[in-house]
């Protein structure tokens, strides 16, 4: 059970029989309490020395519909708004409580892709802010919107629920959204505007914004990202929670679920990179922030309406509160051997339900046996210990679970380092490039928009291209498994980070040879900017495979009570990827720049001089590194199905034996 030695193995097989031998005798019985069971078990005798029996307490005697095969599932049925079973749950959840959802999630990721490509160019032109610190300040908006998600993660699964908890973020959103409309529309909190033409921007020459304007207009972004920061980890799960777990097309309808799901996201950042910029370009930057306003209150009436129809889980109380349990308990037994005399076993609640609200039992795993140490029940411990000093091992087994998956979300850093970059250092590209189609010229803002394209169209193709001809090759009914989906992200993003650094050489050299090296502003006529589109192209391929996969293993993977920090954990790769993507340009700068030989920085303003290439190949060799870090730690990782159906077989085997 604990591993050892072959006669140590030998024993704990012996221990599980009499277990099972005992539960299958108790019939329809209802399993012993721990304190009717404190009584000493038959003792072993091994090298003329006795030893307890290891009782292990916990019990997988929930009744579950789904096969193994089909993904875990537990937990609480599904409740109403006030918390009651729901009778009938055909009149309840399913696709068309989901397009509620997809709504509400459309609009947050207009809003949050409108701010991130307008937001730089409005610091630029409008607050006068040189480029570098506009990326810097948005890079670091978009690292705290993501980043700080474990907080609406932890309200979600602790207190509020997801529906109260997007229910209140997505206020908070608008009502940033309406402050930065205000900053955009009034003139009291922008510089004077008056003898700012394009030679002063590029000087520096202009009026810069007050120290009050700048600090109102971080405020309102920051209480943005704050409600963005508490909608983004629930609002996956719990469109994911309006389809039943019992269903046999359950593993199905969730991958189409959440293909979909980023299909809407898709959606959203399109109108973003192309409505919200002609507004902008038409009508003013107060008009394209109020635009952002509008469509987020919308999908607030929206996703309000669909309350009737909403499926809701109930909360499991504090999840960082049974995190420190675990980890308290442990420290306090870490001195206890396994096979202490005075050892009753492994402490479990008896019957078919966990401890845990809305949660179901977890087997019982060898992975991180200094944890199971939380669940040693002694004699000392008495019949109502505390819960700091003895865990279930369902709590051990979730923060288990929570470790092992902390890997898989960090190796998708390195592909949010590259995301982020390609937004501001794309932008910049296209300047210098030439963006007519026809008579048509295309905004250069409008540049990111492609990315969401070719996402569109691989969502679009999925099911009729990519999952008949991958399960040929995998032979998985999916296609390819979650992990092999990040991993083919992974890999792409490689080769759109390396195409940006070869595509960015022959940029630059184009530059100097035709005498634009001091003229970064400048467009290049005989240089079409539509080469940016196979990087382009590539890393929206990229996003689609390791982002969808990466979504769905987490929240099929996380303890049933702790979804939203499981959905949280993206989020959060996706923020650190942000402030990553800072640290390095600032490392970038401060390493390549030498003021004495008056030697620009490999990410200098003018990009005709600077080494964009240079930096692009940094990081194709990260993330090549990143790359191999995820091969391993995947190939390490055993899915829950999987470990649940080993228990279930060890079971069988074992009472086939003893019969």
């Amino acid at each position: 059970m604990f591993g050892g030695s072959k006669l140590e193995k030998s024993i704990d097989r012996r221990v599980f029989k009499f277990i099972f031998r005992e539960i299958r005798d108790m019939g329809s019985r209802e399993i012993k309490s721990p304190e009717d069971m404190l009584e000493t078990p038959a003792s072993l005798e091994v090298d003329g020395r006795s030893r307890k029996k290891l009782r292990v307490f916990f019990i997988e005697s929930d009744n579950r519909r789904t096969a193994f095969g089909r993904g875990y599932t537990g937990g609480t049925p599904p409740v109403d708004i006030h918390g009651k079973p729901i009778a009938d749950l055909s009149k309840t959840g399913g696709w068309i409580a989901a397009l509620f959802i997809f709504g509400n999630e459309m609009a947050e990721r207009m809003a949050y892709f409108g701010l991130s490509v307008n937001m730089v160019a409005f610091m630029f032109y409008v607050m006068h802010r040189p480029f570098s610190s506009s990326s810097n300040a948005v890079n670091n908006f978009l690292g705290i919107s993501q980043a700080s998600s474990v907080l609406g993660g932890f309200l979600a699964d602790a207190y509020l629920g997801r529906y109260w908890t997007i229910a209140i973020f997505t206020t908070i959103y608008l009502a940033g959204l309406i402050g930065i409309t205000l900053c955009a529309s009034m003139k009291i909190f922008v510089p004077n505007q008056d003898q700012c033409d394009q030679l002063s921007l590029l000087l520096g020459s202009c009026e810069p914004a007050k120290p009050w304007q700048m600090l109102y207009l971080y405020v309102v972004l920051y209480i943005t990202a704050f409600g963005a920061a508490g909608i983004r980890p629930c609002v996956s799960s719990f469109g994911a929670d309006q389809f039943d777990e019992r269903s046999k097309d359950y593993k199905t309808l969730l991958d189409r679920f959440f293909n979909f799901f980023y299909l809407c996201v898709t959606i959203g950042a399109i109108v973003a990179f192309t409505l919200v910029v002609y507004i902008q370009i038409e009508r003013g930057w107060g008009a394209a922030f109020g635009s952002l306003a509008i469509a987020m209150g919308v999908s607030n009436m929206l996703f309000f309406a669909g309350t009737p129809l909403y499926r809701h889980k109930l909360p499991g109380g504090s999840p960082l509160t049974r995190v420190a349990q675990v980890l308290v308990a442990a420290f306090k037994k870490r001195h206890v051997p396994f096979t202490r005399s005075e050892l009753v076993g492994l402490y479990e609640l008896p019957g078919r339900h966990s401890a845990i609200k809305g949660s179901g039992k977890i087997p019982h795993t060898d992975d991180f046996r200094c944890l199971d140490k939380a669940a040693l029940q002694l004699k000392e411990d008495g019949g109502n210990p505390s819960p700091w000093r003895l865990c279930t091992v369902t709590q051990v087994e979730e923060v288990k679970i929570l470790i092992k998956l902390i890997p898989i979300p960090a190796c998708t850093i390195m592909l949010n380092v590259v995301l982020t970059e390609f937004i501001t250092l794309s932008i910049q590209q296209a300047y210098t490039l030439n963006t007519h189609i026809g008579k048509f010229k295309l905004p250069v803002t409008c540049m990111p928009v492609f990315p969401g394209l070719s996402i569109f169209l691989i969502l679009c193709l999925y099911y009729s291209v990519f999952v008949p001809v991958s399960r040929r090759i995998t032979g998985h009914p999916h296609g390819a498994s979650q992990l092999q989906r990040v991993g083919i992200g992974l890999f792409i993003s490689i080769l759109s980070v390396a195409w940006g650094g070869v595509f960015e050489r022959f940029r630059r050299g184009y530059a100097i040879k035709h005498g634009y090296e001091f003229s970064f502003l400048t467009p290049m006529p005989d240089l079409s900017a539509y080469w940016l589109l196979i990087q382009y192209c590539l890393i929206g391929i990229a996003e689609v495979f390791s982002i969808v996969g990466l979504l769905e293993f987490l929240y099929e993977e996380a303890p049933d009570a702790m979804k939203s920090i499981g959905s949280a954990y993206a989020a959060i790769a996706g923020g650190l990827g942000c402030f990553a993507a800072s640290i390095i340009n600032s490392i970038v700068k401060s390493v390549t720049r030498n003021p004495e030989n008056k030697q620009q920085s490999w990410l200098s303003q003018n990009i005709n001089n600077a080494k964009f290439d240079y930096f692009y190949w940094l990081l194709t060799v990260l993330s090549i590194i990143n790359f191999c870090i995820f091969l391993y730690s995947a190939h390490g990782y055993k899915y829950r199905t999987e470990q649940t159906f080993e228990a279930w077989e060890t079971k069988q085997n074992i009472l086939a034996e003893d019969s």
